[in-house]
């Protein structure tokens, strides 16, 4: 996966949650999350902003020891701004990595790998949000696909949708017991 995935990912979080950033995102639970729709927002942010990192510092051993943080005061409207800053972030830096460099998650991983995870993260977590706030919106099949070749590389057959959703816990899969747990395969080696 790329840079332009991820910008594709985020764009589409955008265009799906701005209509209803007038709501209070923080008195809404995210799907079946802990969090709120508000505190599920930044935490994608915070991921991609992480994921940036680590594909620029080329980390081998662990995470960067720096977090992100979204001033509690911080409008829904402008958390998405945060996010799309975090997501060009990410695109920019695994654009200009070299496809060889490994930063660490959980092993070596490729600029690919961390692009997926943060594909991954913007759409299950904008589902999440959508859930939350009652909002119809089913993540870009082509994005889904992507992200079940690239981190579950043993998925089922199925509508990409659909799989992702049930192998990141969020959707019941026909023939298939519920997944409460998942390892993304990020690292490469």
């Amino acid at each position: 996966m790329d840079g332009g995935e991820v910008d594709q990912a985020v764009a589409e979080m955008v265009r799906a949650l701005t209509p209803h950033v007038s709501r209070d995102w923080r008195e809404h639970r995210a799907g079946t999350l802990e969090w709120s729709c508000w505190t599920t927002a930044a935490h994608v942010a915070h991921d991609l902003l992480a994921y940036a990192g680590q594909v620029a510092a080329r980390p081998d051993e662990a995470y960067l020891p720096f977090d992100l943080v979204v001033r509690d005061d911080a409008a829904p409207r402008d958390v998405l701004a945060v996010v799309t800053a975090c997501g060009r972030l990410l695109g920019d830096a695994v654009g200009a990595a070299d496809p060889a460099a490994r930063g660490w998650h959980w092993g070596a991983t490729d600029p690919g790998g961390f692009a997926a995870l943060g594909v991954n993260e913007t759409l299950v977590h904008t589902w999440d949000i959508a859930q939350g706030l009652g909002i119809d919106w089913r993540p870009p099949a082509e994005l889904c696909a992507a992200v079940l070749a690239r981190l579950f590389p043993q998925a089922p057959a199925g509508d990409p949708v659909d799989v992702l959703l049930w192998c990141t816990g969020r959707a019941e899969l026909a023939g298939h017991p519920r997944v409460t747990s998942w390892v993304l395969k990020a690292a490469v080696g």
